[in-house]
C-alpha cells in the first residue's frame, strides 16, 4: 500500500469494503466538505483508503505544528498535485524538493516580492480596480462576486507579473485560457482520487484524451507570452516573466529553460489569481453575514480613506486597514482556499510520540479543521470572529502552506486583496441575499458559488479621518 506508515491503522470511516476500502465513504466531487461533514470525528489523525492509496489526514493544531517543523519535515507533493504535473511540471509549486529548478526559481524570483517590488505593482492593482469598478457603474448593479473578483484577480497577476491583459473587463465571456486553467486544476484533483484505483492509468489516459485541447491551448497560450517577449524583451521592464527570461541565478550562473518558465507562468497564474479570488470572496460572503463586522470594515475605510469614496489608498495605507485584514485573516482560517498540504520526514520519525514516519510516507495537514480545533481557537472555532484572541499555539493558522516551500507570494496576494476590499468598502454600499446558503465549488482550491450582491454607489461621505 502506497503511503504505507509501518502497517499503522488510524481511525476511518465505518463500513470499509474488502477491495473499495473506504472508496464509498467520500465525495469526489466535494471531498473537503465532505469530510467536513461526515468525518471531522474521527479524531486528530485518521485514515481514508481508496483501493491501494492511503490517505493520512491531521485536523489537529498540535500535530499539524509538529509536522510544520522545518528541521524534521518537508513539503511532500499529494497525489492531487502529482495529478498537475503533466502541466505544471517542475514549476515552484509541483516541484519535488530535490528538482534543481525549484531552488533556481525560488532564488530567482524571491526579488519580485520585495517591498520595492510591491511599490511597482501597486499602482497597477489601483487601475485594475479602477476598470471594474467602470463596469460595475455601467452594469445593473446586482454582482456574481466570485466571478467578478476572479476576473479582478486573473487581471492584477497578468499585468504585474506577465505584463499580459486577459480583456476581464470588456466582455463577459469568461477568457478560454481560464477554463483551460481550470480544468487542469480539476483534471489534477481527479488523477490524484483515481490514481489508485484499478485501471487508473487507462482512466487518466481517458481524462487526458477528453480534455486534450483545453490543455494544449493553455501550453501554446504560454509558449505566446514567453515568444511574445523574446521578440520584444522591453515590453514588460523587471516583472516576474523579465526576470525568468534575463537574469541567471548570481552564484551558479544556471538560467530557467523555456519549459520551465512555461510552468512558472501557469504557476503564477494559478496561485496568484485563484487563492486571492476565493479569499475576497469568502471575505464579503462573511461581511454580507454580520452586519456588524461590514460596519467595522466600512468605518475603518472611510477613516483611512476620507470623503471621496473613489479614493484610491497610498502603498503605505494599505497597511493601515488592520481590521480589514482580520477579516480576510479569519476568513481564510475558516476557509483557506487552498484547504491543506502534505508533509514528510526528513528521516524516520515518531509523530506525536506514537506513529512512526519513514521519508516514504506523508500526512495531509487538512486546514479547514487545523484551523477550527477547539483546544486552539476556543467553543466558537466554527464561528466567524475577525478580533478573536490570538491562539494558544502560535503558528497553527497557514492559509499559505507553511515553510521554504510555503506560497512566494504572500505578500503579493495579502497587499492585493487588503486594497481591494478597501476600495469596495470605501465606494460601495452592499446588500446579499438573505436566502443565500453558502455552497463551494472545489477544484485544488475553494470558492464560493452562487454568491451574488447588490451594489449602491456612496456618494460624498461625511467622515473624520484617522
Amino acid at each position: 500500500m502506497r503511503n504505507a506508515w509501518s502497517g499503522h491503522t488510524f481511525p476511518h470511516p465505518a463500513g470499509r469494503r474488502r477491495w473499495m476500502k473506504d472508496a464509498e465513504s467520500m465525495d469526489p466531487d466535494r471531498p473537503v466538505q465532505y469530510i467536513l461533514e461526515h468525518h471531522r470525528r474521527l479524531g486528530p489523525i485518521f485514515e481514508i483508503v481508496v483501493f491501494g492509496q492511503k490517505f493520512v489526514f491531521v485536523t489537529s493544531a498540535e500535530l499539524a505544528a509538529e509536522l510544520n517543523d522545518e528541521k524534521r519535515f518537508v513539503k511532500a507533493n499529494s497525489p492531487a498535485l502529482d495529478g498537475l504535473r503533466g502541466i505544471a511540471g517542475d514549476g515552484l509549486f509541483t516541484a519535488y524538493n530535490d528538482e534543481p529548478n525549484w531552488r533556481l526559481a525560488h532564488d530567482l524570483l524571491v526579488p519580485a516580492f520585495t517591498k520595492q517590488a510591491m511599490q511597482r505593482y501597486h499602482p497597477v492593482m489601483a487601475e485594475t480596480l479602477d476598470e471594474l469598478f467602470g463596469v460595475w457603474d455601467e452594469g445593473p448593479g446586482r454582482i456574481d462576486v466570485s466571478a467578478d473578483m476572479t476576473r479582478l484577480t486573473l487581471e492584477t497577476i497578468g499585468r504585474t507579473g506577465f505584463s499580459q491583459a486577459f480583456g476581464s473587463f470588456t466582455t463577459r465571456e469568461v477568457h478560454p485560457f481560464v477554463e483551460g486553467m481550470v480544468t487542469a486544476l480539476t483534471l489534477g484533483r481527479r488523477k490524484g482520487v483515481i490514481g489508485a484505483l484499478p485501471g487508473a492509468r487507462i482512466l487518466e489516459r481517458r481524462l487526458d484524451r477528453k480534455h486534450a485541447d483545453q490543455l494544449s491551448y493553455v501550453n501554446r497560450f504560454l509558449d505566446d507570452i514567453v515568444a511574445s517577449r523574446r521578440r520584444s524583451p522591453a515590453t514588460g521592464g523587471d516583472d516576474l516573466l523579465g526576470i525568468m527570461l534575463d537574469q541567471a541565478h548570481p552564484e551558479t550562473g544556471e538560467r530557467l529553460s523555456d519549459a520551465n518558465i512555461r510552468y512558472q507562468i501557469l504557476t503564477f497564474l494559478v496561485a496568484g489569481h485563484e487563492t486571492t479570488s476565493g479569499a475576497l470572496s469568502f471575505a464579503l460572503y462573511y461581511l454580507l453575514r454580520h452586519p456588524e463586522a461590514m460596519a467595522k470594515a466600512q468605518a475603518e475605510t472611510d477613516a483611512i480613506l476620507g470623503a471621496d469614496p473613489d479614493a484610491t489608498p497610498s502603498y503605505e495605507q494599505v497597511a493601515r486597514f488592520r481590521y480589514l485584514r482580520k477579516v480576510l485573516d479569519e476568513s481564510l482560517r475558516l476557509w483557506p482556499t487552498a484547504p491543506g498540504y502534505a508533509r514528510s520526514p526528513r528521516e524516520t520519525t515518531t509523530l506525536g510520540g506514537r506513529w512512526t514516519m519513514t521519508p516514504d510516507d506523508w500526512a495531509l495537514v487538512f486546514l479547514p479543521l487545523v484551523q477550527r480545533d477547539p483546544a486552539v481557537w476556543g467553543e466558537t472555532a466554527d464561528d466567524f470572529e475577525p478580533e478573536r484572541p490570538r491562539p494558544r499555539l502560535a503558528g497553527t493558522a497557514k492559509p499559505f502552506g507553511t515553510g521554504e516551500r510555503a506560497c512566494i507570494g504572500r505578500q503579493f496576494a495579502v497587499h492585493e486583496a487588503t486594497m481591494a476590499l478597501a476600495r469596495i468598502l470605501h465606494r460601495y454600499d452592499l446588500v446579499g441575499d438573505p436566502s443565500y446558503e453558502l455552497s463551494i465549488d472545489e477544484r485544488l482550491t475553494l470558492m464560493p458559488q452562487g454568491l451574488e450582491l447588490t451594489l449602491t454607489p456612496r456618494h460624498t461621505l461625511s467622515v473624520r479621518p484617522a
